[in-house]
């Protein structure tokens, strides 16, 4: 089979002329490429979270979404 090299650009122009269905088939195959990836990192990141709430006296898996979106606005504002 000839190879076909392709833009990032042209690759999805391709894309966006296919039907729903297969955007959809599209996007299913690259998210279950990438899923070990994304389980790897989320599961660090949660991990990470706890560590740093536990550190200056919060429990994570008790604060409310409130309270957690409070917390990590504080952190990313840190100076």
């Amino acid at each position: 089979m000839p190879l076909l090299t392709l833009t990032n650009e042209q690759v999805i122009e391709l894309l966006r002329q296919l039907p729903s269905q297969q955007q959809i088939e599209v996007f299913r195959y690259l998210l279950l490429n990438q899923w070990g990836e994304w389980e790897s990192i989320s599961t660090y990141g949660a991990g990470k979270i706890r560590s740093v709430a536990q550190e200056r006296g919060y429990d994570w898996n008790t604060m409310t979404e409130a309270e957690r979106e409070v917390f990590i606005d504080e952190i990313v504002h840190e100076e």
